[in-house]
C-alpha cells in the first residue's frame, strides 16, 4: 500500500486555507512525522475544523453522503494469502473510496459512509481473513491520528489510508474493516489462535483523528469474526449535527445495540454500514432502513454493498419523512448519494393526531375500533347493518409461506372492504378503498411467532402484500412490480411498542405513511393517494424479550 501523499494533502490545504494559515507552525512532542503534516493539523485547528464553529453548530442542515460500493473481491477468499497480497487487493477498493471522498468534497459533504465488507470482501474463513485485518486500538483509551502518526502501531495501513482520506476531504468518514486484537490465554473467551477478530466500523473526524470504533454484535453467518464480550454502544459527536450512533447490518433487527443505543443517548442520526441481501416482501434493504428512520424519528445514513448477482443493493439517506435512495439490480457500478439532512429530524410518530374524525375513512376506522361495525358471533342481528356492507362475502382464510414463516392470510377483493386475519394473539385489520381495480391478487397476512431461518427472533407482523400470481400459494413470493392502488388503514393489537412501518411501492420505490400511531390499544398505519402500485405495506413488530 502506498505511503500517504503528504505533499498532496499540503497542497490541498493551501488551496483552502487563507495565507495566514499556511505559515503557522506547530510543535507536537513525540510525533513521528514530517513538518508538512504538522502544518496540516494546525491549519485545520486554525480554521475551527477540529472543534466546529458556532455557525456550524447552529446550522439547521448538514450535507451527508453514502456510497454503495461494488467491491473488488478476492478471487479465492478461502485461500491463505500474504499481508502484502491482501493490502494490494484492499488498495483497489480504497482507491475507489478516495475518488468518492474527493467527489463528495466538491459538493460540500460533511460526513460520508461506506458499506460493510467494502474494503476486504466476504466469504473468508477465520484463517484466510487474517492477512486482511488491521490492528485496532480503542479510541476510548488511545487518542490517535493514523495519517499523522503512521508508525505508532503495526499493521494499520488501512486505518492510515482512511485517516488521510478524511483529511483530504475535510469530512467525517465512516468505514468498515476487519480488525484484530491479541488476547491472553488466561481469558476464558480467548480463541485458540490467541486473538480476537472483529467486524469493525470506524469513524474519523475531518482532521483524521480516530474518534469512534464499533464492533459488530449480531453476526450473520460470519465464521471469520468473533462477537465482542460486551455490546458496544457507540456514539460520536460532530460539530455540524450533534451526536451520531452506529451499528452494522443485521444489528438493525435486535435490541442490542440498536434500540438500547437510542434509549440511552440523545442520538438523532445513525450511520449504518451494511452488506444486506434483499429479501422481499418484508426485508429489502431500503425498506428496513426507511422503516427504522420512521419508527424512531431519526436520520439513517445507510451504505450497502453493490453486488446485484447476490441480491445486494439498496442504500439511502433516510429521514422519517423523506428518503434519498438507490436500488439497482442492473447497473454493475457503485453509486454516490448526497443529500441535505435536517440536524433535528421531524417524525411521524409521537406527533398529535391531525386527522379529523369527520374524515369518512378515518371515521369508519374509529367505529370499527370501537366495535360499531363488527358483528359478534352470538348476536349476529345486532349492529350488523353497516358491517354487512363490508362482510357480505367473507373471504376465505388460507396459509402461505412468506419469508420462511407460515402466514395466515385472507384475500383482499373488490373496490372497498374490511378484512381481518388472526394468528395466536395477534389480529390484523385492513379497511380499504381502491380507486381502480387491477387484475392482481392482494392479501392481508398475519404472523405471530418465532422466526427461525437465517436468524432466530420473535416477530408480530401485519402485512398487506401483492401476491406473485393469482393463486393463493403465490402470496408471499418475492415481487417488485405492482399496479394496485389503495387508500387504507392497516392496524393490529400488537404486544410490543417496537414496530417498523414497512412501505414499498412498484419498482423498488419508497413511500411514507400519512399517519402512524396508537388508537384504542391498536397500532395503525394510514395512507391514501399512492403514486405507484403497492408492493408491501406492513407493520413489523419485534418482541425482543421472546428471542
Amino acid at each position: 500500500m502506498e505511503e500517504p501523499l503528504h505533499s498532496v494533502l499540503l497542497s490541498q490545504y493551501q488551496e483552502r486555507c487563507p495565507g495566514v494559515c499556511r505559515f503557522m507552525v506547530c510543535i507536537m512532542s513525540g510525533a513521528r512525522t514530517t513538518p508538512a503534516v504538522f502544518l496540516l493539523g494546525c491549519c485545520a485547528l486554525a480554521l475551527g475544523l477540529g472543534s466546529g464553529s458556532l455557525e456550524h453548530r447552529e446550522a439547521k442542515h448538514y450535507i451527508a453522503a453514502v456510497y454503495e460500493h461494488r467491491s473488488v473481491l478476492s478471487p479465492n477468499p478461502l485461500e491463505l494469502t500474504s499481508r502484502q497480497q491482501a493490502l494490494e487487493l484492499m488498495k483497489q477498493n480504497l482507491d475507489i473510496y478516495e475518488q468518492q471522498v474527493m467527489a463528495a468534497a466538491q459538493k460540500g459533504v460533511q460526513i460520508i459512509v461506506f458499506p460493510e465488507d467494502g474494503i476486504h470482501g466476504f466469504n473468508f474463513t477465520r484463517t484466510s481473513i487474517y492477512p486482511f485485518l488491521d490492528f485496532m486500538p480503542s479510541p476510548r483509551l488511545v487518542r490517535w491520528n493514523p495519517c499523522l502518526e503512521p508508525f505508532r502501531f503495526n499493521d494499520t495501513e488501512v486505518l492510515q489510508r482512511l485517516s488521510c482520506m478524511a483529511i483530504k476531504g475535510q469530512m467525517f468518514l465512516v468505514a468498515n474493516l476487519g480488525t484484530k486484537q491479541p488476547c491472553l490465554r488466561s481469558d476464558p473467551r480467548c480463541p485458540d489462535d490467541g486473538r480476537y477478530q472483529f467486524n469493525t466500523d470506524v469513524v474519523f473526524s475531518h482532521n483524521g483523528t480516530l474518534v469512534a470504533r464499533y464492533r459488530k454484535h449480531n453476526l450473520y453467518f460470519e465464521a471469520a469474526f468473533d462477537t465482542p464480550a460486551h455490546v458496544d454502544l457507540v456514539t460520536f459527536d460532530t460539530p455540524f449535527a450533534g451526536q451520531f450512533g452506529m451499528f452494522t447490518c443485521f444489528d438493525i433487527l435486535f435490541f442490542e445495540p440498536a434500540i438500547q443505543l437510542l434509549r440511552d443517548s440523545k442520538v438523532k442520526h445513525i450511520v449504518y454500514p451494511t452488506a444486506w441481501m434483499n429479501q422481499l416482501p418484508l426485508l429489502a434493504a431500503i425498506e428496513i432502513q426507511k422503516a427504522f428512520a420512521t419508527a424512531f424519528g431519526v436520520s439513517v445514513l445507510a451504505a450497502n454493498i453493490h453486488h446485484p448477482t447476490l441480491g445486494m443493493t439498496g442504500s439511502g439517506i433516510h429521514t422519517p419523512l423523506k428518503s434519498f435512495w438507490y436500488h439497482d439490480m442492473d447497473n454493475p457500478e457503485g453509486h454516490l448519494i448526497i443529500a441535505q439532512v435536517a440536524t433535528n429530524p421531524l417524525g411521524l410518530v409521537g406527533i398529535e393526531n391531525v386527522t379529523s374524525e369527520t374524515d369518512p375513512s378515518h371515521s369508519k376506522f374509529l367505529k370499527i375500533l370501537a366495535g360499531d361495525l363488527s358483528c359478534e358471533k352470538d348476536a349476529q342481528e345486532v349492529h350488523c347493518e353497516e358491517a354487512a356492507k363490508w362482510n357480505m362475502n367473507a373471504p376465505p382464510t388460507f396459509h402461505s409461506e412468506m419469508m420462511y414463516d407460515n402466514f395466515t392470510l385472507v384475500p383482499v377483493w373488490g373496490k372497498e372492504g374490511y378484512v381481518q386475519a388472526c394468528s395466536n394473539g395477534l389480529c390484523c385489520h385492513l379497511l380499504y378503498e381502491r380507486p381502480t381495480l387491477s387484475e392482481e391478487l392482494y392479501a392481508l397476512g398475519v404472523f405471530d411467532g418465532l422466526h427461525t431461518v437465517h436468524g432466530t427472533y420473535y416477530i408480530q407482523v401485519c402485512a398487506l402484500v401483492k401476491c406473485g400470481g393469482l393463486g393463493f400459494d403465490t402470496c408471499g413470493q418475492e415481487i417488485s412490480e405492482a399496479q394496485g392502488l389503495f387508500d387504507f388503514h392497516l392496524w393490529g393489537n400488537f404486544s410490543t411498542s417496537y414496530i417498523f412501518p414497512l412501505f414499498l411501492t412498484s419498482g423498488m420505490t419508497l413511500d411514507t405513511p400519512d399517519q402512524l400511531g396508537w388508537e384504542n390499544d391498536h397500532y395503525y398505519l394510514r395512507k391514501s393517494g399512492l403514486s405507484s402500485g403497492l408492493v408491501t405495506a406492513a407493520l413489523y413488530g419485534r418482541l425482543y424479550e421472546r428471542d
